[in-house]
């Protein structure tokens, strides 16, 4: 086990403890995921977890960004092969929304087990944040809004999008219909022509 915890760079190793974790997680649930048990799992000894993590919710968080992490590559690396129409952005956007959001189980488990925590907060903040410039910055260019009042409307639609994902998860809706709801939330969010906002006319 000394052997094998040499090999690798620290940053190696912490990928590769976070990799266990999210194995033990798909398989146990969170609950299964402890420092002791990670250790156990990756084959190297408690104090290099320790290291790493600190703490059950330093792991835990640790494990959460890294999964918005992987969630964000995906969408940008989607909307860099989409077609550049107002429609097929929202359609990108919604399809890596709820392929997250049934693809990535372990992502409802894990924030699940860090309720309450008041680091989560404002890692959640920050997470709502880097998305909602994602979707804002893919669809400035289809809208005649200011970014100001397009970045508004893109974080109601990521609040729209939470509450289809929880009747996803109910089983009251499908993956196919909880993306086309999505997508035209998103389309009709945005005025591609006037430079006006069927809501907010000339005030905009």
């Amino acid at each position: 086990m000394t052997t094998a915890t040499t090999r690798l760079s620290k940053q190696a190793r912490r990928e590769q403890l976070l990799d266990t974790a999210l194995t033990i997680v798909r398989a146990q649930g969170a609950d299964g995921l402890t420092l002791l048990t990670l250790a156990e799992a990756a084959g190297v000894s408690r104090p290099i977890v320790y290291d790493h993590f600190g703490t059950r919710p330093g792991l835990l968080l640790a494990l959460y960004q890294r999964l918005d992490e992987r969630h964000r590559t995906a969408s940008a690396q989607a909307l860099r092969e989409a077609a550049p129409t107002p429609d097929e952005i929202a359609r990108v956007l919604s399809t890596a929304y709820f392929v997250c959001a049934t693809d990535m189980p372990e992502w409802n488990a894990v924030s699940a087990a860090l309720k309450g925590n008041p680091e989560m907060e404002a890692i959640e903040h920050e997470m709502i944040d880097g998305y909602t410039d994602l979707m804002a910055a893919a669809l400035l260019p289809h809208s005649g809004l200011t970014p100001e009042a397009l970045r508004l409307r893109c974080v109601g639609a990521l609040g729209a999008a939470e509450a289809i994902a929880t009747e996803l998860h109910r089983g009251r809706t499908t993956v196919a219909d909880a993306v086309t709801a999505l997508t035209d939330l998103i389309v009709g969010s945005i005025d591609t022509g006037t430079g006006r906002s069927a809501i907010d006319g000339s005030r905009l």
